[in-house]
């Protein structure tokens, strides 16, 4: 075994060569939520063009991946989130599709060339991309499999398999299934995504899914103070050295107590933090509604006589409603026409969601529904809405 990996221009322990995958692995991950992900996608940041190219280049030797192709069809997943037009939604496909032949969905996206024509603008166009970085993608493959048989012999090829395996696994499949499948949610974003974990460290802070789709355009994953992006820490380096300009992150919530009347500033508040605000709605109302739901469930009410209907129930109440399936429509309607409650609370949440979803209002009528919402929410009875319409006028 000693001599079989002798047979490089650099001899290691066994753990060396765990280390250098790793590490080049690492490379990758950051090359793809730096550069493909928050730079080229979202336009969270700038980049200095020698990073940039080095990114390209590195990417072209560890993934084949054409840039345009990847930013299309991320940027379609963020339009056509969770419908049947998702390139890799688990919500359409299912779990298992995506977790492990993810990279089979995004070939064949990748072909679709209405999707690189309508989401694939403002890639790299220059020489180098048209006539070798999309033309000769098995050649940055080819060359990074000769380099790694060179420097650590034949076991360099297992080193490369692991290069090669890496995003298609994490970025194609653990991000894209799972982190709309598991995990916990800082904010109700109008999808099911989630945070799998809160240190982003594995897959660059890709992890940290939810928080990426709640504020699309930051560059910054990470939001509350026990949550660690890698990929910020690096961009925060980067911009230290003059190598990086970050345009955007995460506005800071603010609150101030002393406010009562709703104004602009609390409509472009809420507006901002949208996905904030439907999160402490759920919050604030989650005990009342897994009560009332309990006073159902002691009620020979057609439809609401098994617990996998009420949770659907509790889950529709605190979700905007797509995918629903028929059977939890029903059950939705029934307790809807059975509680004053749960309706009270299902058409307060839809009319708040209303305020941010109008393309037409004027700001001034806006600072009225606003306030008129808050009106209704503390002339409800409903304790937790009330307390609920109270917080929301100190959003600032």
């Amino acid at each position: 075994m000693q001599q079989f990996m002798q047979l490089g221009l650099i001899e290691l322990p066994w753990w060396g060569y765990v280390l250098v995958a790793l590490i080049m692995t690492h490379m990758t991950t950051v090359a793809v939520t730096i550069f493909l992900h928050r730079y080229q996608s979202h336009h969270a940041l700038k980049l200095h063009s020698m990073v940039s190219h080095c990114f390209r280049f590195w990417l072209w030797l560890t993934t084949g991946m054409v840039t345009k192709e990847w930013v299309a069809i991320h940027r379609k997943h963020h339009a056509k989130c969770e419908s049947d037009e998702d390139p890799h939604s688990p919500q359409v496909h299912g779990l298992n599709k995506v977790l492990f032949d993810g990279t089979k969905l995004y070939r064949i996206e990748a072909k679709n060339t209405a999707t690189l024509v309508k989401y694939g603008h403002g890639t790299p166009d220059d020489w180098i991309e048209r006539n070798l970085y999309s033309q000769h993608v098995v050649l940055g493959i080819g060359i990074m499999l000769t380099l790694d048989l060179v420097l650590f012999g034949p076991i360099g090829f297992l080193v490369w398999g692991i290069q090669m395996l890496w995003i298609p696994f994490f970025a194609a499949g653990v991000i894209n299934g799972v982190g709309h499948y598991y995990g916990y949610r800082n904010f109700s974003t109008n999808n099911t995504s989630t945070n799998i974990l809160p240190w982003g460290v594995i897959i660059g802070g890709e992890e940290l899914h939810n928080n990426h789709h709640a504020y699309v355009t930051s560059a910054r994953f990470s939001n509350k103070w026990w949550e660690f992006d890698i990929g910020w820490m690096y961009i925060r380096v980067l911009e230290m050295l003059g190598l990086a300009t970050v345009c955007k992150v995460t506005p800071e919530i603010r609150f101030k107590l002393t406010k009562f009347p709703c104004d602009v500033d609390t409509l472009k508040a809420v507006i901002a933090h949208r996905y904030d605000v439907l999160a402490r709605f759920a919050s604030y109302l989650n005990q009342p509604t897994i009560t009332e739901i309990h006073n159902l469930s002691t009620r020979a009410i057609p439809g609401l006589q098994d617990a996998r209907a009420l949770e659907a129930v509790r889950h529709w109440l605190q979700t905007d409603v797509g995918r629903m399936a028929e059977k939890d429509q029903v059950a939705l309607d029934q307790a809807l026409h059975s509680s004053q409650l749960l309706s009270t609370i299902y058409s307060m949440r839809q009319n708040l969601v209303a305020l941010w979803s109008s393309s037409t209002t004027s700001t001034e009528q806006l600072v009225k529904d606003l306030e008129n919402w808050c009106v209704l929410a503390e002339e409800s009875g409903i304790g937790a809405l009330q307390e609920f319409s109270r917080k929301l006028r100190c959003y600032n």
